[in-house]
C-alpha cells in the first residue's frame, strides 16, 4: 500500500519555501571561558537582525534579536551572562591575589612576631602562585600596611581591613565551589594557629574572612574548630 500524504508534507513544503534567516553583525570582541569548550577562547560579540526568507531569499524584517556570544573555536552561541565568568587565568589570578590579602589580614591580626606564623603564610602564598614570596617581605608589608592606617599590629580587624578583605574576597566567592571557599577560610586559620591559640583578634579576622566568602557563621565556628584538630 502507497503512504498517504497529507498535511505533514505540506506543512514540510512550506517550511522550505517560507523560513526566517539571522544576519549577524559583529560588535565587540574578547577572550572569554567558554562553556562548551571549557577552556579560555576568543570571541565575538554579536547583534542580529532577522528576516522572513522566500525561497531562501531574505524579503522582510522581522525585528532584532541578540545580543550573544559566539565562541571562536567551537562557534556555539551562548547568552552575554557567560561573560561574567572569569576566564581561567584571570581566575587564577584572582585567587592568588585572595590568598596573599588573607595573609596578610591575618599575620597582622597577629602581630607577625611568631616566624612560624610567617612561614605557613609564606608558603600559603606561594602555594598561590606569588613564587618567590618571602617570610620576610610579608613582615614588611605587614608593618607598612599598619604604619599607613594607623593599624596597631594584633588589634581588632578594623574598617580599613574588612574592605581589603571583602574587595579580594566578593569578586571571588561566586566563582568557588563550596569546598573551595571552606578550604580558603581553613588555610586562613592554620596561619593563625601556626603560632598557638586563636587570639580574639585573629577569631575576628577570620569571621571576616568566613562573612566575605559567603560562608555562615555557624560553618566558620565548624571550621575553625576543625582546623584546630590535627589531621
Amino acid at each position: 500500500m502507497l503512504p498517504v500524504r497529507g498535511r505533514d508534507d505540506r506543512a514540510t513544503r512550506a517550511v522550505r519555501i517560507l523560513g526566517t534567516r539571522t544576519a549577524w553583525t559583529p560588535v565587540g570582541d574578547g577572550e572569554f571561558f567558554c562553556p562548551g569548550c571549557g577552556g579560555d577562547r576568543n570571541y565575538q560579540r554579536l547583534t542580529g537582525r532577522r528576516r522572513f526568507t522566500l525561497l531562501g531569499v531574505p524579503v522582510l524584517p522581522r525585528g532584532a534579536t541578540g545580543p550573544v556570544v559566539e565562541c571562536a573555536s567551537c562557534r556555539h552561541h551562548f547568552g552575554t551572562d557567560v561573560l561574567d565568568h572569569p576566564t581561567t587565568r584571570r581566575f587564577s589570578a584572582m585567587l592568588r591575589d585572595a590568598v596573599h590579602t588573607v595573609a596578610l589580614a591575618v599575620l597582622a591580626a597577629g602581630g607577625t612576631c611568631s616566624r612560624t606564623a610567617l612561614e605557613a603564610a609564606a608558603g600559603a602564598v606561594r602555594a598561590a602562585g606569588f613564587e618567590d614570596c618571602t617570610e620576610d617581605q610579608l613582615a614588611a608589608l605587614v608593618e607598612a600596611l599598619a604604619a599607613d592606617t594607623g593599624r596597631v599590629l594584633g588589634g581588632p580587624c578594623g574598617t580599613s581591613l574588612a574592605i581589603e578583605l571583602h574587595e579580594a574576597l566578593d569578586p571571588l566567592a561566586p566563582h568557588l565551589a563550596p569546598g573551595g571557599r571552606e578550604s580558603l577560610l581553613l588555610q586562613a586559620a592554620r596561619i593563625a594557629l601556626a603560632d598557638g591559640p586563636y587570639t580574639p583578634a585573629e577569631r575576628e579576622v577570620l569571621a571576616t574572612i568566613g562573612a566575605a566568602l559567603t560562608i555562615c557563621a555557624t560553618d566558620v565556628t565548624r571550621l575553625l574548630a576543625a582546623a584546630r584538630t590535627p589531621s
